[in-house]
């Protein structure tokens, strides 16, 4: 799952590494091409790419497998009963727009959601110096141009890393660790960037701070180890997470002050303040977890009654499965939230 999602949020990277260089072409070449200002080229180009690229994916991209129809019958319960194993309840919604609302209000009532939504908002929040990442560049002291050139390495780097990192997360089937390392490179990238002017020195926090991009697959394949089931409560958590997340860029991008240029102290500043702050989050959130882990290997007991919540979720994943309840219950012994 976080190779999947590094592969996903490399398209940011890789756009942020080749548009940028693109960028300093078209900055170059294509003024006054047409009558057209460069940049009006520029998303143009770009945008036209998205478009595009949008359509194909919202033809051919399924959105559950009961609903693909490349697949058969056989493939389709197949594929739905590993998603109900893996979570250990089914992953059907009950019909109906009832179904939405439930699946709103159990992400709404679910603490771990909130927490997972604050995490990401203090990383998107840090994530913001992407947006300035020429600025930031250019205070090395070279031309506009060569700025934009200087974009492409970091990312590059980080693309890279980011599927190596992948991998071994989903090796050793843990999630906090390789949330918790990029936070920690970065915050070291952020104080040092303020703190010298140094060629080498200052270029090399640029590479530092890219592992805070690491995070973003490493923390949404988390949420899918987490809150996963119903799907009408993944998605409502899905959308609320992303929601609150990126609104703190509503007002970020106005804390890189000019007059503070070089070392933008106050934009870079809360950048830390907004990693530190996303890492004891993710730090509480293990913690739940691991109780929550703790609870689930107790209920495993043949002789514990369960609820009729639980008992509830058990006929459903049994029926999605074709089995009797005793061999579904067996079947999802072993479960653990992903940590």
């Amino acid at each position: 799952m976080n190779l999947r999602m590094s592969i996903f949020y490399s398209g940011a990277l890789i756009a942020g590494a080749f548009g940028n260089l693109i960028a300093a072409g078209i900055l170059e070449g294509l003024a006054g091409v047409r009558g057209l200002s460069a940049w009006r080229w520029l998303y143009i180009l770009e945008g036209s790419i998205t478009v595009v690229a949008g359509i194909v994916v919202c033809i051919f991209l399924p959105d559950f497998p009961q609903t693909w129809r490349a697949l058969t019958p056989e493939m389709q319960h197949v594929a739905n009963r590993r998603l109900a194993l893996e979570a250990a309840e089914a992953d059907t919604d009950e019909e109906g727009v009832s179904s939405q609302l439930k699946g709103l209000k159990l992400c709404i009532a679910d603490p771990k959601v909130w927490i997972f939504a604050f995490i990401y908002m203090g990383l998107t929040g840090a994530q913001g110096f992407g947006y300035y990442f020429p600025t930031l560049t250019r205070t090395l002291g070279y031309s506009h141009y060569i700025s934009l050139l200087l974009v492409a390495p970091p990312h590059i780097f980080i693309t890279i890393w980011s599927y190596i990192h992948g991998i071994v997360s989903d090796r050793f089937t843990t999630r906090y660790w390789f949330c918790l390392y990029p936070a920690v490179i970065s915050i070291i990238g952020f104080v040092v960037f303020m703190t010298t002017d140094i060629f080498g020195p200052k270029y090399m926090t640029f590479f530092f701070m890219m592992f805070l991009m690491n995070i973003n697959g490493t923390l949404f394949s988390w949420i899918a180890g987490v809150v996963s089931r119903p799907p009408a409560k993944r998605a409502a958590a899905y959308a609320l997470i992303n929601s609150l997340g990126n609104s703190v860029s509503i007002w970020t991008p106005y804390t890189y002050l000019d007059k503070e240029s070089p070392y933008f102290f106050t934009g870079i500043g809360i950048c830390v303040g907004l990693i530190a702050s996303a890492a004891a989050l993710m730090t509480l959130l293990r913690f739940i977890l691991i109780r929550e882990n703790n609870r689930l290997a107790s209920s495993e007991n043949d002789d514990v009654q369960l609820t009729q919540k639980e008992l509830a979720k058990l006929e459903k994943s049994a029926r999605v499965e074709g089995v009797s309840l005793s061999a579904a219950r067996a079947l999802q012994k072993g479960f653990r939230y992903t940590t």
